[in-house]
Order: C-alpha cells, then sequence, then structure tokens
C-alpha cells in the first residue's frame, strides 16, 4: 500500500519533470544545430586553407603548452625545470585542456579539443543570453538574445582561435544568470543552488581577471538575498568573495607576486611611464577610441559590427535598465548591465587592438542582451499605438540578426587567413627549430606559444609573459632589455638565449641578432606581428662594450647607467615624462674605433638622479650624450650651477666631462638641463679629481 501511494504521489513530479525536460530539448535542439553548423563552416574552412586544425591565435598555443606542463607534471612552469611564471591569460583554461593532452591530443590535435569546449560554450553562452532576456523582455525578445549570440562575429572567432573566450563568456552570463534567479525568488534560494553560485563566482575568477566581477555580483547577491539562517549566507557570501583573491594570492604564493606576468606587460596601472595625470588621458583615450569608434564598427572592429551603432548599443543598456525597473528585476538588469560595463575593462590596458579584439568580446552578452531589451521597448511604444505594431519586437531582433550575420562569412575567411597565417610562420618556424637547432639551444622570442609549443626546446620570451622577471624590461624599453641582457651576461650567462626566432623590429636590438638562419614571411595575415619572422644566432660579443668612459679617468666612484632599471632605482633617477619608445639602444663607435653599444633615453631636456661620492672629495663627471649641434647643456649640483657645456657639430654621440665641487653630504643631488634642444643621454661616471 506504501508503494502505490509513493508512486501515486510520484507521478505527477515525474511527468512535470519529463515534460520541463521535453521543453527544454525542444528549445535546446536548434541552439545545437545552429553551432553545428558555425562550427562545421568555420572548422571546414580552416582546414581546406591550412589542410589540418590549426589555431588562429599564437595566444593559444601558450595554453596549450601550459596544458602539456599540467598534464606532464609541471603546473605554472612553461617549461620542465623553468620558474613559475603565469603567462596564460587564463589559469582555468589550460586546467581543462590538460587531460586531452595526457590523452594523446598533442600537436595539433589539442585544437580539435578547444574547438570541441569552445563551440559547445558558445551554445551553453546563446542559452544564457536567453535565459538573462527572458524574464526582462519576454520570450520573443529571449529567441532574439539567442540568435544575436550566435549570429556575433566576436564570438564566433573567439570560439575558432583556439582561446578561453566564448568559455569564459559563457561561465560570468551564466554567474549573473543564477545569481538573478536566486534574487527573484525565494524558491530557488537552495542548498544544491548556492554550492553552484559559489562555484560559478570561482570558474569565472580562475577563467580570467575580469571574471572577479562576475564573482563580486555573486558574492553581493548571497550577502543580499540572503537565506534563513544569518551566518551560513555570510559564509557563503565570503566563500564567493574569496574567488576574487584566489588568483592573486595563488601567484603571490608562487611567484612572489600578485600581479600575472600578462599584467606586468599590458596594464596601465604599475606601468612606470603612466602615473597621475598621464594615466588618466590614456584611460580616457582608451574609452573614448572605444565609444567613438570601435562601438561604431569603424577600423579594427568593422569585421564584427555594423557601422554607426553606438547609439543603437547604449540605447540598449538604457533599455536594460529600464524594463529592469518595469519588471522589478532590477537586481538582474543590473548583473546584465555589470557584464556590458566590464568590456571597458580593457580600456586600462595598453591597447586592446590585439588579437582581434579579444579582450572585449567576452562582455559582448550584455550589450546584446541590451539590443534585445530595446527591442522589446520600442515594440511595446509602439503597441501603445496600435496592438499588432507590437511585432516590431521580433522585427527588430531579425534585424539586428541579419546585421551580425552578415559579418559571419567574412569573419570565417579571416579565421581561416589568421590560422594560415599562424602556421605558415610561427609554427613553420618552431617546427624549423626543433628539427635544426642543438637539443640544448635556448630560443629568445616575442611570440612565445607556437615555438615553444612545437619547437620542443627552451624559450627565454623577451615579452616576459612565460619567463619569469622579464615582463619589466620589455615594457620599460630595448635599451632597458639591453641593459639587463648585460647583467645577465656577467652574473647568469646560461640564462641568455643562444638564438632568436623573433620580429626584428619588435626586438629594436639589432646589435644582439647575429647570423640570419631563416625566416618566413607571410604577407596575406594581418593576425600576425609582423611580415617577416626571422632566425638567428644570438650575437652577445657587445655586453658590456659602453661599461666605461672612452677615455682613461681613472677609478670610477660611482656611476648611472641610464636605461639600466637597478642602476636608475639606486640612484633615484627621474623619468620626467619620456616614453618607452625613447628607452634605445645605440651602437656607435669609440673616438679609439672601437665598437660601442650602450642602452640610454632620448628627448631628455631634463635630467635628475642622486649620486653617492666620498664628502670633502672633489670629484668630475664624464657623461656620454648625444644632441643638436650647439646645444648648451647645463649642470647643476643640489640645485646650485656648477659647470656647463655646449655641443658641438658631431654627428654621432659624444662624451663631455664636468667638474663638481666637493660633496658636503653622502648624497648629491644632479640636474642637467638641455638649453636649444633634447638630448640622448646613455651614461654617467664619477672619478676623483
Amino acid at each position: 500500500m506504501a508503494t502505490t501511494d509513493q508512486g501515486q504521489h510520484s507521478g505527477p513530479d515525474v511527468s512535470t519533470s519529463l515534460l520541463a525536460w521535453r521543453d527544454q530539448a525542444v528549445t535546446l535542439a536548434p541552439i545545437a544545430l545552429a553551432v553545428f553548423l558555425l562550427a562545421e563552416r568555420t572548422i571546414a574552412a580552416v582546414l581546406a586553407k591550412v589542410g589540418h586544425p590549426a589555431a588562429a591565435l599564437d595566444d593559444a598555443y601558450i595554453h596549450f603548452q601550459y596544458a602539456r606542463a599540467i598534464a606532464e607534471g609541471h603546473p605554472l612552469r612553461f617549461q620542465a625545470a623553468a620558474p613559475v611564471t603565469s603567462g596564460a591569460t587564463s589559469a582555468l583554461w589550460p586546467l581543462m585542456l590538460a587531460p586531452f593532452w595526457a590523452l594523446g591530443a598533442r600537436d595539433n590535435a589539442i585544437v580539435w579539443i578547444a574547438w570541441l569546449l569552445s563551440f559547445a560554450a558558445l551554445g551553453g553562452l546563446a542559452w544564457e543570453a536567453g535565459k538573462l532576456t527572458e524574464r526582462l523582455a519576454g520570450r520573443v525578445a529571449s529567441v532574439g538574445a539567442v540568435a544575436m549570440t550566435l549570429a556575433f562575429g566576436g564570438f564566433l572567432w573567439s570560439a575558432a582561435s583556439g582561446m578561453e573566450g566564448v568559455p569564459f563568456a559563457y561561465a560570468i552570463a551564466r554567474a549573473i544568470r543564477r545569481a538573478s534567479e536566486w534574487a527573484e525568488d525565494s524558491e530557488a534560494r537552495t542548498e544544491r543552488r548556492s554550492r553552484e553560485l559559489v562555484a560559478l563566482a570561482w570558474i569565472a575568477a580562475l577563467f580570467r581577471p575580469e571574471g572577479a566581477l562576475a564573482a563580486t555580483f555573486v558574492a553581493a547577491t548571497l550577502a543580499v538575498f540572503s537565506r534563513r539562517r544569518a551566518w551560513s549566507s555570510r559564509g557563503l557570501s565570503l566563500a564567493a568573495a574569496a574567488a576574487v583573491v584566489a588568483v592573486p594570492v595563488l601567484l603571490w604564493a608562487t611567484t612572489g607576486s600578485p600581479r600575472s606576468n600578462t599584467t606586468v606587460a599590458k596594464l596601465l596601472i604599475g606601468n612606470p611611464y603612466y602615473t597621475g595625470q598621464t594615466l588618466v588621458h590614456a584611460v580616457g583615450s582608451n574609452v573614448k577610441l572605444f565609444l567613438v569608434d570601435l562601438l561604431e564598427g569603424d577600423a579594427w572592429s568593422a569585421e564584427f559590427l555594423p557601422h554607426d551603432g553606438a547609439p543603437i548599443a547604449l540605447a540598449g543598456l538604457g533599455a536594460v535598465a529600464w524594463l529592469g525597473a518595469r519588471t522589478g528585476r532590477r537586481w538582474r538588469a543590473a548583473g546584465v548591465l555589470l557584464i556590458a560595463a566590464a568590456m571597458l575593462a580593457p580600456c586600462f590596458y595598453l591597447t586592446f587592438l590585439w588579437n582581434r579584439l579579444r579582450y572585449l568580446w567576452p562582455f559582448a552578452t550584455g550589450w546584446i542582451v541590451g539590443l534585445a531589451c530595446l527591442a522589446r521597448m520600442v515594440g511595446d511604444l509602439a503597441g501603445e499605438i496600435r496592438p499588432r505594431w507590437r511585432l516590431i519586437t521580433g522585427v527588430l531582433c531579425g534585424a539586428f540578426v541579419g546585421m551580425f550575420a552578415s559579418k559571419l562569412e567574412g569573419t570565417i575567411d579571416d579565421v581561416a587567413q589568421s590560422a594560415s597565417g599562424i602556421d605558415r610562420q610561427q609554427v613553420a618556424l618552431a617546427r624549423w627549430v626543433r628539427e635544426a637547432l642543438p637539443v640544448d639551444a635556448r630560443v629568445g622570442v616575442n611570440d612565445t606559444g607556437a615555438i615553444a609549443y612545437f619547437g620542443e626546446h627552451a624559450t627565454f620570451d623577451v615579452v616576459g609573459l612565460t619567463t619569469a622577471h622579464e615582463a619589466r624590461y620589455w615594457v620599460a624599453g630595448a635599451g632597458s632589455r639591453f641593459e639587463h641582457y648585460e647583467r645577465l651576461g656577467a652574473t647568469e650567462p646560461a640564462r641568455l638565449p643562444t638564438h632568436f626566432v623573433v620580429y626584428p623590429e619588435w626586438m629594436a636590438m639589432n646589435p644582439v641578432l647575429g647570423e640570419p638562419l631563416r625566416e618566413a614571411t607571410v604577407l596575406d595575415a594581418t593576425i600576425l606581428g609582423g611580415r617577416t619572422m626571422r632566425a638567428y644566432v644570438a650575437d652577445w660579443s657587445t655586453l658590456g662594450s659602453g661599461q666605461k668612459p672612452w677615455s682613461d679617468a681613472g677609478a670610477v666612484l660611482d656611476e648611472v647607467d641610464v636605461a639600466d632599471l637597478e642602476s636608475e632605482a639606486s640612484h633615484r633617477y627621474e623619468l620626467l615624462g619620456t616614453w618607452d619608445t625613447e628607452d634605445i639602444v645605440h651602437a656607435g663607435v669609440s673616438p679609439a674605433g672601437a665598437a660601442v653599444v650602450d642602452g640610454g633615453r632620448t628627448g631628455r631636456a631634463l635630467e635628475r638622479f642622486v649620486t653617492r661620492l666620498p664628502p670633502g672629495l672633489s670629484t668630475r663627471g664624464i657623461v656620454r650624450l648625444e644632441g643638436p649641434p650647439e646645444t648648451r647643456v647645463l649642470v647643476l649640483a643640489d640645485g646650485a650651477a656648477v659647470a656647463a657645456f655646449t655641443l658641438g657639430d658631431d654627428d654621432d654621440w659624444t662624451e663631455r666631462a664636468f667638474d663638481l665641487p666637493a660633496a658636503s653630504s653622502p648624497t648629491t643631488s644632479i640636474e642637467l638641463r638641455a638649453l636649444g634642444g633634447p638630448l640622448a643621454i646613455y651614461h654617467y661616471w664619477f672619478v676623483a679629481r
């Protein structure tokens, strides 16, 4: 009897559940079919162009290399025995790929796995965009959001690139959607849902640093819309909030710094050339570029966005807020607006124009939901005039889908062309490295992904993404890198590359590029860092050639090696508005005819630093510099003018001496003022008179 009662009681629940599954399957089937067709068309284009699976971005191979490192048992180490580094833009994406690499998906086969996961995430993202929209704008707008997500070329390009962009977009969209449902429906606040929310907060934060915004939203949701037991709700909120600091803490514990190498190399905050008003201006310029050019579908974004679309896109965000207030779903609207606003986060990068704007597209979901809400708002306003004009909602959604879809063929062609370019240049040279270079060769690179993944040699990343402690020298400029290599040559010569495979114009350090060995030139792929990438033997013969003054001036009491970051820091050398492009390597000859290479800084109207000289001793300063003829140079010590000299008609650099009075304290503030034209400054030495 109990069994019969139980069966009678559970029957309706089972039927309801089956009906829900059926309805969900009916909804998901068109999404799955659309994703399959998009994936088939895009992958077929790549295979036809390249002949095998291939990533459209070199950075994808960085993730593949970190995935291999995890599978081989040395996680966070780009290569075995190398220091821990944080060169991948995602902590989670390599972890997801690693099991497949361990199971045999190696070489180009790992691209199939990246495609499978990314296109599956694209289907999930379309579903989440629809669900985010539905409670704000209704069923028709929800279907429109799904279709727009699938038709948007930025998502398609990202899914095909091999990178984490679409899975990350799916994670943040789902986190916002589930948190919104928690806020809106007390019946949804179950133990199981709370665990899912905390998990989503962590997943979003581990995918990319910007995921901390979604984790913060989840934590705030759990704190504001608490369950019955306050202590439990606070604990859940703290568990979600912990995801915000998880990656920085992990980096601090493993590398000694909470900042990733990518952050050091690309973020404006922390860059020595961007402080105060300069930083504010740079961020403001990026925001203006985003609003005036990119959102308008101009220049770099024309491949993905319709022209003159910024007013419509911004109106969509207004529609989200309006519908959120009208439906009482303000928390959901806030979540959607948070996703959209997160697209401004890359404005704090030196530039977000890399890699087909891949840093922007994970947050396009918020803007797409905005367009769907705008269609609903316009339809409702039209319906106030004539009820049947509410059809405008569907018509507008269709128009938006059509505008996005009109770009898809060009996007697919670009994916194939980009993958082909990467394969013909970086991958081709990587395979040459594997076959041609000695097993103990160490290869200097400025595009590190494919060279390391396919080359199977130790690498030295001059940009510093995958080689520890190098990013700050890349940010500083070519002269600072040369000075850094001089220090390594004196203290850790085994760390220096034996060969380079680089874009020579990126390196801007021709003196260290020795015999050319091989090159790969690709003229028809704009995704590349340059048309020609070339392999060289490294030439370190000029290291140290600029360390001493040309004249025999006696024992050096102190020296300031300009562009040497350690020397500058120890002498409180002030940058005074200089730029990384003014941090240079100069190759010339001494008066005796010896080859001399030295790093320095150009565009210097004023120099200011501190030198440490023995008190009571009269000294002489020697400066290696270059400037326009007849430029007068005034020297000040502790604010008082002590010497002056005028540059002659030398075509190249020169050295000039100036006398300093006896120092009265252990440190002396030195200034050089150029009257008549900016100088290039390379080195200072201070000797006894």
